[in-house]
């Protein structure tokens, strides 16, 4: 709805105390006579008719400023003071324009008789409508015995004597308007004082000055129709003060309320205020009245008077009305006592069979009811907890902040907090704390408390906050926790202390553990694992499981300054932790051994979580490119090392994508003949500098397997590609291409992917050998096996590349179908100076020998390793001795040339090669060469 403008308290102040010194003035010249007899009747009549007329005007245009269902009120309000202005003008237009006194009766009397009708029609409308047709007789009857008692008292003071003025030979009309006028002020009164207690609660401010300015108005009538004032009333007398002073109020009446009652409707959560008081007044007023009633007959009767019929019959209906009034109150009580027994019934039904508990605290923190749901809920009784302390069943943690959020909830405002909600742990039967929800009301300066158990979900909300920060498998923090306690650690009280340090620790072994025994060995080691760390780890420390096999844990500084001291300290501890973690574990009914590598960085000034955590995550794989099974503390030049990693990674990537590889090959030599047997193909990258890089170099400094089996595929395309080029062109010999186990098992290269590889290149199977070089012990010999046996079916022939390196050659070369060996290059470096050496490896060459297969070695370079290797019966070798790794063209003018010169080989009868034609298939040596200059 509209909302009315409402006069702000500065200014509605200033209007008040402008009318009250406007009245003052209308008063004071009033009581002086207003100087002369002519300036008292026009101060008497139109002054006041002035006053009525603006009244009129006020009430009108606040009736038209608003659509409240009170218009009609105030349009009432405004009739009425226009009829009193009409009224008083006649009158004056009769003493002052004609000089006349006013006749009886007059067209003022009609004005002012029409003033009373809207006025009680207006106070019908302010009036709190009842909401029955009972309220509606009840109101009726209550005016009524107001009014009837007046006008038993008022005859009997008075109009009796004006009622038999026909008697005395004066007129009817004006006998009828003698009694009309006091008749009228008595129904207006009747209706005030009915009305008064009944009033809405709307608006009050303007309601209650409206009612004012109405009584104030009947009682200055109430004095004029008296036989004694009325005799010696001349217009400008002070009596007119009074209506001057009704007029002003009414005209002030609908302006002068403040802004919050001036609104139409009063706000949801407005509190009606109690009034106690008035309630009682209008309880009593029909026994007043009746009282008053009885006062006017009794006045009659001590005065000797003889009672008037009116008086009789008045006091009969007024008595007649109070019995029917009394018997409809009764009726009601009943009917309210009925459906309040109903009411009190279903809702202790409700509170009874509810699954909170509802429980009413005193002011003093006593529970003064608690509902039967408590023995439910609580498991106490009822009446165990009614006269208790609530603060005796609160936890005592809990205990200050329940009693810091009741103060202040019942501080506040309740229209603007109604409700607030408190949570804590309630004492049960059994002893133990139940997490509780309360929703808290304001009831008489205590509180009502409507009250569940949310144990389980407070039980679930832990649960679900335990596993988002926790690893499943073996309850440790994860890396969410682990990450929010560095930096709880790194932050306040501790932000400077740089003796704390951060470890990373990852199992070595562990994922043969998982292919050689199955997840759920891998899982019980993971468990036990997770144990040994959390136990070995002090109280404040965190011991966390990243993902995986990885483990992490933040060891708290103690506050000292000696940084070398607090890295040795953490050293040790950290080299404990290697120890305990590199026991045997019980896995079923065997052991299983893994080691642990660990990295550990310490807190610097500004260092963040990340930083910390990521200088730990280095040192760790510097301790497992190490060797494995050792601890490494974090150094910026492991930063520098990563980056100057993933630049060459960057450069591999692009090198590969624009050609930048270049192939060479190195002459396998028969050490009889000189003759070339074979070719070995080995990759090399000229960077952008005009270096030449050996695989050694540029494949130990990256990690990217995708890269690395790119490079892989190319080696072997661009090997099979120059020898189908080389037998065209008139040198058919075969090529040796060196593979890991782990690349030949690659999914990207299928069985059938080499047998098309020479059919497409028309090359023929028999010339081409693959190195295999066994050094991962976590590839499945099985699968090798059976990818070796299909390669060898097609005619590939397969050599063991590093033989006497490896744990697993013996293995290799028990399971495997091997058809040449290849020595390391740690066994020929050494043969001619160390005797130990020499008879491993003669014994190693006869094992080849006995087994029927031929020998290469690698990394012969001067003449005595030729002799010394052929004495052995090693049948052919690669190294400087012979010849580097050539290009295509010089390697072209060596086999043109056909041999190399052998120390000692006029005297050596030829060894008859493996492959038909003289040739052997080979790859490349050993990952270990030198750099060589570009040829």
């Amino acid at each position: 709805m509209t909302r009315r403008p409402a006069v702000g308290s500065a200014s509605a102040l200033a209007w008040q105390i402008l009318l009250g010194a406007v009245w003052a003035g209308y008063a004071v010249g009033a009581a002086l006579g207003w100087g002369s007899q002519q300036l008292a009747f026009i101060m008497g009549d139109f002054g006041l008719s002035t006053a009525a007329l603006i009244a009129a005007v006020s009430c009108f245009r606040y009736a038209r400023a608003g659509a409240s269902r009170f218009r009609p009120a105030w349009l009432l309000f405004a009739l009425s003071s226009f009829m009193a202005s009409a009224g008083n003008a006649v009158w004056g237009w009769y003493e002052v324009v004609l000089g006349l006194q006013v006749p009886t009766p007059s067209l003022a009397d009609v004005f002012f008789l029409c003033f009373a009708p809207p006025a009680i029609v207006g106070l019908l409308v302010l009036a709190k409508r009842p909401v029955t047709r009972a309220g509606w007789v009840c109101l009726a009857l209550d005016s009524w015995l107001i009014g009837g008692s007046l006008l038993t008292l008022s005859w009997s003071l008075a109009l009796a004597h004006t009622a038999h003025l026909v008697d005395e030979g004066v007129s009817v009309a004006r006998a009828a308007l003698a009694l009309a006028y006091p008749l009228l002020d008595i129904v207006l009164v009747s209706m005030v004082l009915a009305l008064h207690f009944r009033r809405s609660n709307v608006n009050r401010s303007a309601v209650n000055t409206a009612v004012a300015a109405l009584a104030l108005t009947v009682l200055s009538d109430a004095l004029f129709a008296s036989p004694l004032l009325r005799q010696t009333y001349h217009s400008g007398q002070m009596l007119d003060a009074g209506w001057f002073a009704g007029s002003l109020l009414l005209a002030y009446a609908p302006w002068g309320a403040d802004k919050a009652a001036d609104n139409a409707f009063p706000p949801r959560s407005a509190q009606p205020t109690s009034r106690p008081i008035a309630g009682s007044l209008a309880a009593l007023t029909p026994y007043l009245a009746a009282a008053v009633c009885t006062l006017g007959i009794l006045y009659s009767a001590v005065e000797g008077r003889r009672v008037d019929r009116v008086v009789i019959l008045t006091g009969c209906t007024v008595v007649l009305a109070l019995v029917v009034r009394q018997g409809i109150m009764l009726v009601d009580n009943i009917a309210l006592t009925q459906e309040l027994a109903q009411k009190e019934n279903h809702f202790r039904s409700l509170v009874q069979g509810s699954s909170d508990v509802i429980m009413i605290v005193a002011p003093n923190g006593v529970l003064r009811y608690v509902s039967p749901a408590a023995a439910g809920v609580y498991g106490r009784e009822a009446d165990e907890l009614v006269g208790a302390e609530l603060s005796s069943i609160i936890h005592p943690d809990d205990l200050g902040r329940v009693v810091h959020e009741v103060r202040r909830f019942l501080a506040a405002p309740p229209p603007e907090e109604p409700t607030t909600r408190i949570e804590c742990r309630f004492r049960s039967g059994t002893g133990d704390w139940l997490n509780v929800e309360s929703t808290a009301n304001r009831h008489q300066g205590g509180l009502i408390l409507n009250s569940r158990d949310v144990t389980e979900r407070v039980r679930l909300q832990a649960q679900l906050q335990h596993n988002a920060e926790h690893d499943p498998l073996t309850d440790l923090p994860n890396r969410a926790l682990f990450t929010k306690r560095v930096r709880q650690a790194l932050g306040g009280r501790r932000s400077g202390d740089s003796g704390t340090a951060v470890l990373f620790i990852d199992l070595d072994g562990f994922k043969a553990v998982n292919d050689r025994l199955g997840h759920q060995a891998g899982d019980e080691l993971l468990v036990q694992a997770a144990r040994r760390l959390h136990e070995s780890v002090r109280a404040g420390d965190t011991a966390a499981r990243l993902g995986g096999d990885e483990f992490a844990t933040i060891i708290l500084g103690d506050g000292t300054r000696d940084q070398p001291a607090r890295e040795c300290q953490v050293h040790e501890i950290a080299d404990r932790l290697r120890l305990t973690l590199s026991q045997p574990y019980r896995i079923g009914a065997g052991e299983v051994r893994v080691a642990a590598s660990i990295g550990v960085a310490f807190a610097e000034p500004g260092i963040t979580p990340s930083d910390l955590m990521r200088n730990a995550d280095l040192a760790m794989y510097r301790a497992k490119a190490g060797g494995k099974d050792r601890v490494e503390l974090y150094a910026p030049q492991m930063q520098a090392d990563v980056v100057r990693r993933s630049e060459l990674t960057a450069r591999l990537r692009t090198a590969l994508r624009d050609g930048e590889f270049a192939l060479l090959h190195q002459p396998v030599v028969h050490l009889a003949t000189g003759r070339v047997a074979a070719v070995a193909a080995q990759a090399r990258w000229r960077s952008a500098q005009g270096i030449l890089f050996t695989p050694a170099e540029f494949l130990r400094v990256t990690e990217d397997g995708e890269r690395t089996a790119e490079l892989g595929r190319w080696l072997l395309e661009e090997a099979v590609e120059q020898a189908a080029d080389r037998a065209r062109a008139g040198h058919p010999v075969s090529v040796a291409v060196r593979l890991s186990a782990r690349r030949l098992l690659d999914k990207g290269t299928p069985f059938g992917s080499v047998e098309a590889l020479l059919t497409r290149h028309g090359l023929p199977s028999g010339a081409l050998m693959i190195e295999v070089a066994d050094s991962d012990p976590r590839i499945s010999f099985d699968d090798l096996e059976q990818r070796l046996v299909a390669l060898r079916r097609s005619g590939v022939r397969i050599a063991l590349d590093g033989f006497g390196s490896g744990y697993a050659a013996i293995n290799a070369l028990r399971r495997l179908p091997i058809d040449v060996l290849k020595l390391d290059r740690g066994l020929v470096e050494g043969v001619v100076e160390s005797a130990r050496l020499h008879k491993i490896t003669s014994g190693l060459l006869r094992i080849a020998c006995d087994l029927g297969m031929q020998s290469v070695a690698d990394g012969v370079d001067v003449p005595e390793q030729v002799l010394a290797l052929r004495a052995m019966g090693c049948t052919h070798g690669q190294g400087m001795a012979f010849s580097g790794p050539l290009d295509e063209y010089r390697l072209r003018r060596a086999l043109a040339r056909g041999e190399f010169p052998v120390p000692g080989s006029a005297k050596v009868q030829p060894v008859q090669p493996v492959l038909t034609g003289g040739s052997i298939s080979l790859l490349s040596g050993s990952h270990s060469e030198t750099p060589i200059p570009p040829t």
